[in-house]
């Protein structure tokens, strides 16, 4: 009787100590993950500077977010909904998939420093376009890809950058479903949404969902990371500083 109770719980205790190693590994990234985006710059609305707008929905905007917060030339993302029926919705409403909303993120960002079309690789590489009204275990219209264009140069070139996809064929011989509509109202999500990630880091859809997206983005747009530029500025300055050079004055 104790050898089979034994064995029983072995597989048990070989579960959790995985889950606890893996939670372990993914505190530790996302620590350092934050320490690096706490030094981005705060963000500003697209009224301050010659700014643009772009609007995406990806699936969870929580997700979206954590992503987008870590782009250079990125000064301010908006979880919130978009593409419904229903003014002001509640995130209860859109919930349930009968408002028409979508789940997005309205991101101002410096064309100067980063350009429409690489936001919008980041977002096809951040999420998976070829899947209907679903991303992971989040299903319904309310997770659907889109992209609300703000003008006709952001139609153009997302179907532009969709095309490229596909001819490169990107995601195998999936089709790409992403909706491209024009920019109807935009609703800001309610307070808590905000900021979510960087909120509630140790959570657990957090650690399991949205940890993995922002380690692809760094790891594939390394020149797009904020935090990376960060952390490469402060390594130059320091090797300025042991060795006595000095930028060249103009």
């Amino acid at each position: 009787m104790k050898k089979f109770c034994l064995n029983s719980v072995l597989p048990c205790l070989a579960a959790l100590l995985s889950f606890c190693l893996t939670s372990s590994t993914l505190a530790q990234s996302t620590k350092k993950l934050d320490k690096a985006a706490a030094q981005i710059p705060v963000q500003e609305s697209a009224k301050d500077k010659n700014l643009e707008t772009a609007t995406f929905g990806g699936g969870c905007f929580w997700c979206v977010e954590a992503v987008y917060q870590r782009v250079d030339g990125v000064t301010r993302v908006v979880s919130g909904y978009a593409g419904g029926q229903v003014e002001n919705p509640t995130y209860q409403a859109v919930c349930t998939g009968r408002t028409g909303h979508a789940e997005v993120c309205q991101i101002t960002f410096d064309p100067s420093i980063v350009s429409f079309e690489q936001m919008l690789a980041i977002f096809l590489k951040s999420h998976d376009p070829t899947t209907l009204n679903k991303q992971g275990n989040d299903v319904g219209t309310q997770y659907r890809s889109v992209v609300f264009y703000h003008d006709e140069n952001q139609r153009v070139a997302t179907e532009k950058v969709i095309a490229e996809f596909k001819a490169e064929k990107v995601f195998g011989n999936k089709k790409i479903v992403t909706e491209i509509s024009p920019l109807p109202d935009f609703y800001p999500a309610e307070a808590y949404h905000q900021n979510y990630f960087r909120l509630h880091p140790s959570e657990a859809y957090c650690q399991f969902t949205i940890v993995p997206k922002i380690e692809k983005f760094e790891r594939i747009f390394k020149d797009l990371s904020a935090a990376q530029k960060a952390k490469q500025a402060k390594k130059t300055r320091n090797t300025q500083g042991l060795t006595g050079d000095k930028p060249n004055a103009k």
